[in-house]
């Protein structure tokens, strides 16, 4: 008789979570339909924002955020837009954030410094899934440890593992990470039983994402995607900041980023004034300044002048993802609006003059995207087969080759999970390792594009350039996660390694790589072809050089000269630019030497007989 000691097999509900920049919810499907679960007072949003104001035990949602102002020193908020970000990363948000920001040197991490000790942005992050995991355990009377997040659709490879690594920390096994506007789609998709082409637009409180879809049949199959990772209703706030700071200064000689609690103070009203407009034709900002008030009328058209330059930043990446997807604005059969900024009319008439037509507000923006996670996360536990879920790469990715140029293996928007090989080969004679140096851009040229991770191949048998076989494999798993795997062929030897880079992409960064990749493609062109030329030259240069000795015993006098003269040539232009000349000399070189070579194979028979 077996006694059963212990159940390998994980039991209980897979939540979904949308850790958002300001606000996190919680959703569960039951019934077949998704419910964001609430606490007993009714709310569902979790304000995303922690309090260490007891350093022992931080307090974590609404007790938190009432600190934001009491305690702005040990009160930490948006650390969704300091996720896998390095220091240059961050510095145009510095000034916004009355907290304090540190680098440590030694992990090449941003750090948050409240009191004596220093936090990570995962840290932080954990704290508010681990406050978001008891919502849910509370709501639903039992344990919860398996979860779906979303992200962002433009969050990089690194910004995705710190997610789910904060998911970890905070007793969560992450099955799955979803990009926000493909959740949202699920739930649209899921109550309107919607066949068609639908641009999600999602304008949350710290980034900004557009997604293509397709809806057909329960496939929902992303076609393109683009976004701002650093754009969001926080940068409409902070526009009405700037403006009330320069007003302060003028009237009562204080400069607000220099007192941390008036600045909080400050932030809080501009975002009630925000929301306020959303619904009124004007609202009224109030300040105490120790015994003086400062107090300014805001109308929905002056707020509207200063937040359109900004909202305006969000029609490139919907015009480029529509391009990506190769269609038009008049192919949509339905525009949705995600985050509690599309609220603003401000934000519906931009998405309106953008698509064409006007946007779908039916839906719930602060809770559609926790609805898609739970949706998916009911997928997962097998309980809806009606539905898949297609999903793409951001950006290109892609490993550097000799001469400073990147082999693209998977291309931006290529379907999610995928897996891509190539074979490369040695360039220099006896190699016995080969360095595999992982990017990420749409440029040709690696200097011109991102860094993600770097490992070395060592073991492979000495053998002439060429002929040594590598297959490099890169493989993004449905998380969009990037595992890159080198292997000798002949020898088995074999490398892997998860791309985990310390700091993750800017918008700009990614902005400038797809614009710079279109803008430069004949520049490209020119380089890769020169690099090209001259790879072919090089080892046509080595092989007269090898064998010169014996040219000089098996060639006629008048050959011999020949052959020198057409290797001085070719070594001449292989200085220049000029491609088509390095291709002529090579090629006259290579004629030059036909009778050298026929030599060298006679006399190599004689030798094996």
């Amino acid at each position: 008789m077996l006694i059963q000691i212990e159940s390998n097999k994980k039991t209980g509900p897979i939540v979904g979570i949308d850790l958002g920049t300001t606000n996190s919810l919680v959703a569960i499907v039951e019934g077949g339909k998704p419910r964001v679960l609430k606490s007993s007072d009714g709310k569902s949003l979790i304000p995303s924002v922690v309090s260490f104001a007891d350093e022992k035990q931080p307090v974590v949602g609404l007790e938190a955020k009432r600190n934001k102002v009491a305690d702005a020193q040990h009160t930490v908020f948006s650390v969704k837009r300091l996720l896998g970000c390095g220091f240059e990363d961050l510095k145009p948000i510095l000034e916004s954030l009355p907290y304090t920001l540190v680098q440590d040197p030694e992990a090449g991490l941003v750090k948050i410094q409240i009191g004596d000790r220093a936090y990570t942005a995962i840290e932080i992050s954990a704290l508010i899934l681990r406050e978001v995991k008891k919502r849910a355990e509370e709501a639903l009377g039992c344990s919860v440890t398996r979860a779906v997040i979303t992200v962002p659709a433009y969050f990089n490879d690194s910004q995705r593992q710190a997610t789910r690594t904060a998911g970890r920390l905070a007793g969560l096994d992450v099955l799955r990470i979803v990009n926000e506007p493909t959740a949202a789609s699920l739930a649209y998709g899921l109550d309107k039983k919607r066949q068609g082409l639908i641009a999600v637009y999602d304008l949350g409180g710290g980034t900004f994402d557009v997604s293509i879809l397709k809806l057909q049949d329960g496939i929902f199959e992303v076609l393109a995607t683009r976004g701002d990772t650093q754009l969001g209703g926080d940068d409409l706030d902070q526009t009405m900041v700037r403006v009330a700071a320069q007003e302060i200064l003028q009237s009562f000689g204080l400069d607000i980023y220099a007192e941390v609690h008036i600045h909080s103070s400050l932030l809080e009203s501009a975002e009630s004034v925000k929301i306020a407009l959303s619904t009124q034709a004007e609202a009224v900002l109030e300040l105490k300044l120790d015994t003086r008030i400062y107090r300014r009328v805001w109308t929905q058209a002056e707020f509207e002048a200063l937040a359109r330059p900004i909202l305006e930043r969000t029609r490139e990446p919907c015009l480029s993802a529509l391009k990506d997807a190769g269609l038009q604005a008049s192919d949509l059969s339905d525009v949705v609006l995600v985050g509690g900024p599309s609220r603003l009319k401000i934000v519906q008439e931009i998405a309106r003059s953008i698509f064409g037509k006007a946007p779908n507000t039916s839906v719930h923006p602060d809770e559609v995207v926790a609805e898609g996670a739970a949706i998916q996360a009911d997928i997962l536990a097998g309980n809806n087969q009606d539905l898949l879920l297609l999903d793409v790469v951001p950006l290109s990715l892609g490993l550097e080759t000799y001469g400073g140029l990147m082999a693209t293996l998977i291309h931006r928007n290529t379907r999610i999970p995928t897996v891509a090989r190539e074979v490369f080969t040695t360039f220099v004679e006896n190699q016995t390792g080969v360095d595999i140096h992982v990017f990420q851009g749409e440029r040709d040229r690696v200097d011109e594009n991102r860094s993600l991770a770097r490992f070395k191949l060592r073991g492979i048998q000495p053998a002439p350039a060429g002929i040594p076989r590598v297959e490099v494999t890169f493989l993004i798993d449905a998380d969009g996660i990037l595992q890159v795997a080198a292997k000798d062929l002949k020898t088995g030897q074999e490398q892997s390694v998860e791309v985990r880079p310390s700091h993750g992409l800017t918008d700009s960064e990614v902005e400038k790589m797809l614009a710079s990749g279109l803008e430069n493609v004949k520049a490209d062109e020119i380089y890769k072809n020169l690099v090209e030329a001259r790879n072919k030259a090089e080892p046509v240069i080595r092989a007269v050089e090898k064998n010169w000795d014996q040219a000089k015993l098996l060639l006629a006098p008048d050959e011999l000269e020949e052959v020198r003269d057409k290797l001085d040539i070719l070594r001449q232009v292989m200085q220049g630019q000029k491609v088509e000349a390095i291709l002529d000399a090579t090629s006259d070189l290579n004629r030059s030497t036909v009778r050298l070579a026929e030599l060298l194979i006679r006399d190599s028979l004689k030798e094996m007989r």
